[in-house]
């Protein structure tokens, strides 16, 4: 949309934009995190669980080749045999599997939290196009891969290499040695090059986490029209909020002005402000304020007040005190004196009439 209307994307991503790309799916997620963290914990659980394994794995074996003397093959004893392997292997590799299915999870949940959606499962036809796939592999994300996955290669191969040649001369006396010292030099070459490879992987690793959220707040980012369009969207059209406070303040000038046909006296300032005043012996504790305006409003409030014979009483002081008592609320106790003299002189005035 962005390349269509000539806009750039320049300004960061809302809230709404970035939840909208988490329910797609689309998320910061490197999968060099997720293979640095599994090849580093297993050389460590390899590390510690080798000899144990080992030891196992030879128990079995031997106990297999033991009984193998005098087995006698029948079904029943063939089911015996698959059981018991199959038991020992399970508990043998156990470990190994739970480690995996662990340590996948945490790689996962500690780079995007909890996020569970169907939305990238969902079949798109768009990549059935064979013009926009053959797009894809000559992409700028498909190069990115493409430099990954070199770098990958040729520094543990770099780190492999300088690992073993700096053992070559120590290699020189692997003829004098006998088996079980050859298995052991070998082995710490091994575990050596392991080690260092994976503190490579680690590396690689923060890097492609660090791009990958950097290229992913970078697609994230939003034109000013999208951002506006968001806003309408989110916040409704302001034109129509407009409209719609319009018409709320209309509807509650109407009932407003419905209510000074009912009212006692209208005080007035004689250039701007009308307040109209409602009081009910009896049945109020105090007088309210039941309608209020200024300039064209106090005018009509006037015009409306003659119509219904509301009388009119000038009073600069307890007008603009007036003014500022919200419609529908009591008299402050301190213009109690002024309000009840005005009060009883419009009395006065109807009981003459």
């Amino acid at each position: 949309m962005a390349e269509e209307s000539g806009q750039e994307r320049t300004e960061q991503a809302t809230s709404k934009r970035r939840d909208d790309f988490r329910k797609k799916g689309q998320v910061a997620q490197s999968k060099e995190v997720n293979t640095a963290a599994l090849l580093s914990v297993s050389i460590m659980l390899w590390y510690f669980y080798g000899a144990q394994f080992w030891s196992k794995l030879s128990w079995m074996s031997r106990y297999v080749w033991e009984l193998a003397g005098n087995y006698a093959v029948t079904p029943q004893s063939v089911i015996q045999m698959l059981g018991f392997s199959l038991k020992n292997g399970a508990l043998l590799l156990a470990p190994l599997f739970l480690m995996v299915l662990l340590v996948g999870f945490l790689a996962s949940y500690l780079q995007i939290g909890w996020l569970f959606t169907t939305q990238p499962l969902l079949p798109d036809l768009s990549k059935l196009d064979p013009i926009k796939g053959a797009a894809r592999f000559i992409s700028k994300r498909s190069l990115v891969e493409l430099v990954k996955s070199l770098a990958k290669v040729i520094l543990v191969g770099f780190v492999a290499y300088k690992t073993v040649l700096n053992e070559f001369d120590a290699a020189l006396y692997l003829v004098d040695m006998d088996i079980i010292e050859t298995l052991h030099y070998v082995g710490r070459v091994a575990l050596a090059v392991l080690f260092k490879s994976c503190g490579v992987m680690l590396l690689l690793a923060l890097i492609d986490f660090m791009f990958v959220r950097w290229e992913m707040e970078e697609k994230m980012k939003m034109t000013k029209q999208e951002q506006k369009e968001e806003f309408k969207e989110s916040e409704g059209d302001p034109q129509l909020k407009a409209r719609v406070r319009a018409l709320q303040q209309e509807m509650a000038r109407n009932r407003m002005m419905a209510e000074v046909p009912k009212a006692d006296v209208i005080i007035t300032n004689p250039t701007h402000l009308s307040i109209a005043i409602r009081y009910e012996m009896g049945k109020m504790d105090a007088p309210v304020v039941v309608a209020k305006g200024a300039d064209h409003l106090a005018m009509k409030i006037r015009e409306l007040a003659r119509e219904h014979d509301v009388p009119l009483v000038e009073n600069v002081v307890v007008a603009r005190a007036l003014y500022k008592v919200d419609i529908g609320a009591v008299v402050p106790e301190q213009m109690f004196k002024a309000v009840a003299e005005i009060l009883a002189y419009v009395y006065s005035l109807k009981k003459r009439r």
